[in-house]
């Protein structure tokens, strides 16, 4: 794991409480604006980013983050761009970790050792690629390692006993639960389900687990942090982007999501002090 991942983590076990892991998409709606809102993210209360590299198939993604991947290849971005972003960010922040999330043909392109050894050098954290099962991460894993980041896996509602252990074989960082089966920002989480799927992947790793897929509101993301040990919006924080750019206002996107994420990372932070309350 990396040193800024394992401190986070190690402080959010200190404080007895979840993290809130704002996912952006990269040059969404375009460089300069991207990387304000990379910049208020932390003050917001993020305590982690996970920033999306643009691809022109995003199956896992739902139509949100597919409209964000649209805009920003449109304004020019791409992985190189992504990772231009990160190293821009690390001169105000070293503290806050951040996650590289897409998919393996813009890294397959550029070349696993290439990718792993540009992306630490910038200053990123882990990675997190959807399309790229652990049966096929092999080359990813073995850069990943030799550099230091994190290679997170994801697992999923489908995800069974037999198959759980292939998945955390090589994985660290954290483990990202997939709440719902299906593409993102569609379907809602149901935290009782994620509360049983939390304990069953808890039995079987030491990593920390953060949901995500289907969290959109300050009550779903309040009850998914009493279990899980982050949790992740993503579609509800792009949408914020899409709204600004429809309404020609653009340049109001960082506000907006910055007023966003102060909502959503105040329920994550309180969540387990009302379930002590509640007690």
């Amino acid at each position: 794991m990396s040193e800024r991942l394992a401190k986070c983590f190690a402080d959010l076990k200190t404080s007895n409480r979840a993290g809130f892991v704002a996912y952006v998409m990269a040059s969404d709606p375009d460089h300069e604006t991207s990387l304000d809102i990379l910049r208020a993210l932390p003050g917001a209360g993020a305590d982690i980013i996970e920033l999306g590299f643009p691809f022109t198939d995003p199956m896992a993604d739902g139509p949100s983050i597919q409209l964000a991947a649209q805009r920003a290849l449109k304004s020019g971005g791409s992985l190189r761009s992504a990772l231009k972003l990160v190293e821009r960010f690390r001169e105000t922040n070293q503290n806050t970790p951040i996650i590289l999330m897409g998919y393996a043909n813009p890294i397959e392109q550029m070349g696993y050792d290439g990718f792993a050894s540009h992306a630490r050098e910038a200053g990123a954290d882990g990675v997190i690629i959807v399309d790229l099962p652990p049966e096929e991460d092999a080359e990813l894993r073995t850069q990943t390692a030799k550099t230091g980041l994190s290679l997170i896996r994801l697992a999923t509602p489908t995800t069974d006993a037999a198959r759980l252990p292939k998945v955390l074989e090589g994985a660290s960082g954290f483990v990202y639960y997939v709440s719902v089966a299906g593409v993102t920002g569609v379907k809602a989480a149901q935290s009782g389900a994620v509360a049983s799927a939390v304990a069953r992947i808890r039995g079987a790793t030491q990593l920390p687990i953060a949901v995500g897929f289907g969290v959109r509101t300050p009550e779903a993301a309040s009850a998914i942090a009493r279990e899980a040990d982050a949790v992740v919006v993503g579609s509800a924080l792009v949408d914020c982007v899409t709204r600004a750019v429809e309404e020609n206002k653009a340049q109001d996107a960082p506000g907006r999501v910055e007023r966003l994420v102060q909502t959503l990372s105040a329920a994550v932070r309180g969540a387990r002090k009302k379930e002590g309350a509640d007690a």
